[in-house]
């Protein structure tokens, strides 16, 4: 985004990162910097640091990394226009509207207008006579109250091919405003129509209260049964969760996670206000760090068939990770939350949440539906699948506790199963070993960024390129010396267009520091160039390091034009330092 870098400036200046991040995350004071829980990820011994005098934070577990509006994006979920709007506001400044990117910021907020009041076409369109199919799924089927359909917008749209595109029409929108926003498709002949007919809809609204995206059930027997918004310039699936805007404001201590839009409406309903779902999409490591912002504990409450179990366990590692508290409901007479509490009622769905088991009772009761104990062949395979997993816990209590339960299970001594966990923990340990010795015998590996898109192709040269950014970073005045270094001359991408933003600032006077080149950088990258000045690096001897430094991404890079050329690149090397030498270069 294009906001004025004098406006940038003052904003950091005045954001101090420590004051900002100590709003969400509680600091100590060792030695240079400030240390605590990173909120990123679980952890129970701290690995988050705020350096003060670099206006930087930086995880050494997780990797994340970057300035103060690197730190509200993240952990506020905002894009970086908005990231710098919220920071504005904490610090009294008025947004300078001219300067930003207009195009993109028009973009952005004509596309939110649009989805809102798509969203409240959807909702008038429920009480016509066109949607009397939708009214009555809703009201009738399902079950819902006009206070519930009104709380969550839900709507509906009728059979037809343009119903929105000419509605919208009248409020000013073209049709390229709608497929932007994901409301219209393009056929294979050029024809554009409505991305939703003959649904009841859902309106998918972020923390802030804007409706970023739609989920469509189908009504009849069309397919597919629930059609949803693709990713836009306002939403990312993977980002956002449905309802999370009501859960995260719920007393209840918990966060209840069902696998569709009508569980979670039901639950609401009820009276549980803090479940969520995920929007057309597995649960990923985004939705559970988003969770973990806001609750202690998360409860799955997904459906009791094969997928919803599949899908129990793949959540499970990806929850806990985060440092959550992890519950499984086990619904018994009913295939998920909404038809159990339509059968059972609100007091039996509280006694099952009290009930809920927490993930490994879970695991194991998984374990023990696949073998019949009074087979003795399989009472042994029940047991092998049992050791493995109960010798993955981390804590001995734990091993104990449930090793001593699988034990009782299957007829045997406690004795005897803690021998069997003890040899496989011990197996296991070995084999985790033997992996991380394998990787640290391959440097290379070892070295190359953890984003698939940012690899390394030339490792030698992308370390020496990596020394550079550090020793400008930390020194400005070395910038000097590298008055005929290029960023073409870099192998990586990332750091040689880093480089050169960075050159830029410097010839232009403005602030040089990695924080300053947050908008030019995704996150995924910042955490990258995070890690990098994370590296020590001794100033003592800047110079002659900046000299080595240089001398290899340029023999690395002579190198690899000569390659490409048909040059001999060793002579292109010597010509090249021949040359310096007789100008005393």
């Amino acid at each position: 985004m294009a906001i004025p870098a004098q406006f940038l400036d003052e904003l950091t200046a005045r954001c101090d990162i420590a004051d900002v991040v100590a709003d969400y995350v509680p600091l100590q004071r060792k030695g240079g910097r400030l240390w605590g829980l990173c909120p990123f990820h679980g952890e129970k011994t701290p690995s988050f640091s705020v350096s003060p005098d670099r206006q930087m934070y930086y995880c050494f577990g997780c990797h994340k990394g970057g300035g103060v509006i690197s730190f509200i994006m993240e952990i506020e979920n905002l894009t970086f226009p908005d990231a710098v709007r919220m920071l504005a506001q904490r610090a009294g400044m008025e947004m300078p509207e001219e300067g930003e990117d207009d195009d993109f910021r028009r973009k952005r907020k004509r596309l939110l207008a649009l989805n809102k009041e798509a969203a409240r076409f959807f909702h008038a369109q429920l009480f016509t006579p066109a949607c009397t199919a939708g009214a009555r799924y809703l009201f009738e089927t399902r079950g819902l109250s006009r206070g519930t359909v009104t709380r969550f917008g839900l709507g509906a749209v009728p059979d037809g091919w343009d119903n929105l595109i000419r509605a919208m029409a009248d409020q000013g929108y073209e049709k390229r405003d709608l497929l932007d926003a994901g409301l219209a498709v393009r056929g294979q002949n050029g024809r554009i129509y409505d991305r939703f007919r003959n649904r009841v809809m859902f309106p998918i609204i972020d923390l802030r209260g804007d409706v970023i995206g739609f989920g469509g059930r189908v009504l009849g027997d069309g397919t597919p049964k629930y059609l949803n918004s693709p990713d836009t310039v306002i939403y990312n699936k993977s980002r956002n969760l449905f309802a999370l805007n009501l859960a995260r404001k719920s007393k209840l201590g918990r966060i209840i996670l069902t696998e569709g839009y009508m569980d979670t409406i039901s639950l609401h309903q009820a009276g549980f206000d803090c479940a969520v779902a995920s929007l057309g999409t597995a649960l990923t490591p985004d939705h559970a760090q988003l969770l973990a912002r806001y609750t202690k504990e998360a409860v799955i409450a997904y459906d009791g068939d094969g997928p919803g179990v599949s899908a129990a366990q793949r959540a499970i590692p990806m929850l806990e990770k985060t440092g959550l508290k992890v519950r499984v409901l086990r619904m018994k007479g009913a295939k998920d939350p909404d038809e159990f509490i339509k059968k059972y009622g609100h007091d039996a769905f509280q006694r099952l949440l009290e009930q809920s088991e927490n993930h490994v009772e879970y695991r194991l009761g998984r374990i023990l539906d696949q073998y019949d104990l009074k087979d003795d062949a399989q009472k042994v395979e029940f047991l092998q699948a049992a050791v493995e997993l109960v010798a993955s816990l981390p804590s001995p209590v734990e091993r104990e506790v449930y090793g001593a339960r699988c034990a009782e299970m299957a007829g045997i001594t406690a004795e005897a199963m803690n021998q069997e966990v003890r040899h496989t923990r011990l197996r296991q340990v070995r084999r985790a070993k033997k992996r991380q010795e394998r990787k640290d015998l391959t440097p290379a590996v070892q070295l190359q960024p953890g984003t698939r898109e940012m690899r390394y192709a030339n490792v030698r040269s992308a370390r020496a390129e990596e020394g550079i950014l550090r020793l400008v970073l930390l020194d400005h005045t070395l910038f000097q010396k590298l008055s005929e270094l290029t960023p073409e001359q870099f192998s990586s991408p990332i750091l040689g267009r880093t480089f050169g933003l960075l050159k830029e600032h410097w010839k232009d006077g403005r602030t040089i520091s990695l924080p300053a080149l947050t908008g030019e950088l995704t996150p995924e990258e910042m955490n990258h160039l995070a890690g990098i000045l994370n590296q020590p690096e001794n100033l003592a001897n800047s110079e002659t390091a900046l000299r080595d430094y240089i001398e290899i991404v340029e023999t690395e890079h002579t190198i690899q034009a000569g390659n490409g050329s048909g040059e001999d690149p060793l002579m292109a090397i010597r010509e090249k330092y021949q040359e310096k030498k007789r100008y005393g270069g």
